[in-house]
């Protein structure tokens, strides 16, 4: 049997793009007269479709696009995922195609309703009586993403005589999950006494990057097949050859967070319409790996910078920032800020004077903050480049940004990414050369928009906060339990409070690259206005 693997890049809702890019894969499997080829889950829409599928216009575009691919189908049965009518209600399905005709139908059965995932608002689940289908004489069973995951379902499954079992996914990145992927596979290889063909799209969708890994294992649960994390690929397998055909180098963990933030900030702005950023360079870190992350992602020639100094802002800030320019080769223009500002403040004098608020605080801390944001849209508008925000998830935790201010911006790349990640990818980035200016990396972090202010003025220590924010929120724990680990319990107190009292600025920030499992917005979704306070 040969089978060919299509670990593509379909585009949600461009059913049109999608279909031919199935047809030409199609085309290159049957000319290596391959048995089948296998696609990602709901290849016709890309995924998450959303509540596209809840439009009669979207649907009816569908089932054209669906009798495209069935029409152009010959001799090399195509098995591809896509949403499907059924009487009033809708169900994530896999469509058999051979010769012009569809040869078989398999519904998804299990239907994910977490992090991410959002599947019952539109679909209903499968009943799973077919699942195993002829193909030129070969037992097909299959199955999609989440079904994989149950073992009930596979219990039930281990007893149906294939000759090979296909699994079409659309499995989102986070660090860790790959190995979670590849022991699964292996585990229902074994379990079904056949081989397993795992199929994974790449490709950067909103907040979510897919990242590929593609898998084969034989029956007895060895690894056959690993497709490259992060880019396209096509191969064909023989599964019944018990031999390594393709096994892709398992990049580490820092290397794949950093290659999800390039393909994420890649599609999204691309896919968008755009081609050109603008990032303000304070000669900070966050801001200096937003700006190596755009120029890997877009080209040094799509990145502009722009130093907006304050008087407040250091001469080693504003030499990092000109060493960063001059290291990424991207074009750079300084704006100072401080005559702006001073002219907000002055409208504002005599008002604040009125109410007996004249001493300063963080209202001209965040008028500087707001007045980049400003200049740094004002630039978007004016040129057509996407503003690409520089604030972390240890920040977007504790509500340590300005609205309007350094959260102004159409993407936020660093949304999900830790202060302490942060600096261990500038670390990495410079593991041959300097990328990031080594005082960027080694300096105090600060604001600076106040005397000699250092973060660690209004936060603990960025190892502690991370590792009390990580076990809070990817983790789930209480203060006390936090506590039990070693903390303070009024440090973690309140930095339970701050990330709960946060929750408002988070709502309005951009999208932002999921890399965890519990990211912002589509995963972690609180209320805002609530009464529970830990």
């Amino acid at each position: 049997m040969k089978i060919f693997i299509a670990q593509i890049a379909p585009r949600v809702g461009d059913l049109t793009g999608n279909v031919h890019l199935i047809r030409d894969v199609a085309g290159r499997a049957e000319k290596s007269r391959c048995d089948l080829v296998v696609f990602p889950e709901l290849t016709i829409t890309g995924y998450p479709p959303e509540d596209l599928l809840k439009r009669p216009v979207f649907m009816d575009a569908v089932e054209m696009a669906v009798e495209a691919v069935v029409a152009a189908s010959r001799n090399t049965c195509l098995v591809f995922g896509a949403p499907r009518r059924d009487g009033d209600v809708l169900r994530n399905s896999v469509i058999l195609a051979r010769c012009g005709k569809v040869t078989g139908v398999y519904d998804k059965q299990f239907l994910p309703n977490y992090g991410v995932f959002d599947e019952r608002r539109y679909f209903e689940p499968g009943s799973g009586d077919v699942c195993v289908f002829d193909v030129n004489g070969w037992k097909v069973g299959v199955g999609v993403c989440e079904d994989l995951w149950h073992d009930e379902l596979a219990a039930s499954q281990a007893n149906l005589a294939c000759d090979v079992w296909l699994n079409l996914n659309a499995s989102p990145f986070h660090v860790g999950k790959q190995s979670e992927r590849e022991a699964l596979v292996q585990r229902r290889a074994r379990q079904f006494s056949a081989p397993l063909v795992y199929v994974n799209p790449v490709g950067g969708q909103d907040e979510i990057v897919f990242d590929g890994g593609s898998l084969v294992a034989d029956g007895t649960g060895n690894l056959l097949l690993r497709a490259p994390l992060f880019e396209l690929w096509q191969g064909e397998i023989d599964p019944a050859l018990a031999v390594d055909t393709h096994i892709a180098v398992l990049p580490e963990p820092i290397e794949q967070i950093y290659r999800a933030l390039v393909m994420g900030v890649a599609d999204y702005v691309l896919r968008n319409g755009c081609t050109q950023v603008v990032i303000g360079l304070s000669g900070g870190i966050d801001s200096a790996l937003t700006a190596a992350v755009a120029v890997e992602a877009l080209g040094a020639d799509n990145v502009l910078g722009v130093l907006l100094p304050s008087r407040y802002s250091s001469d080693h800030s504003i030499a990092d920032a000109e060493a960063l320019v001059a290291n990424l080769g991207i074009d750079a223009i300084t704006l100072p800020i401080a005559e702006s500002v001073a002219a907000v403040e002055a409208t504002l004098a005599d008002t604040f004077a009125a109410w007996n608020k004249s001493e300063p605080d963080i209202t001209e801390e965040n008028i500087q903050a707001r007045m980049r944001g400003l200049l740094l849209m004002a630039i978007s508008n004016k040129t057509g480049r996407m503003v690409l925000t520089t604030g972390n998830k240890s920040e977007m935790a504790v509500g340590y940004a300005t609205l309007y201010g350094d959260m102004a911006g159409g993407f936020a790349m660093l949304k999900d990414v830790y202060k302490t990640e942060v600096f261990a990818l500038c670390r990495w980035l410079n593991r041959e050369h300097e990328v990031i200016p080594e005082n960027t990396i080694t300096k105090p972090p600060s604001a600076e928009l106040r005397p000699d202010q250092k973060d660690s003025d209004s936060l603990p220590d960025y190892e502690v906060l991370d590792a009390i924010l990580t076990a809070n929120i990817e983790e789930r724990l209480g203060v006390d339990e936090i506590v039990a680990r070693g903390y303070e319990y009024d440090e973690v107190k309140r930095v339970v409070r701050m990330l709960q009292l946060a929750e408002y600025k988070r709502r309005q920030a951009p999208p932002g690259i999921k890399i965890t499992e519990r990211a912002f917005g589509r995963d972690r979704r609180y209320p805002i206005t609530h009464g529970f306070w830990e």
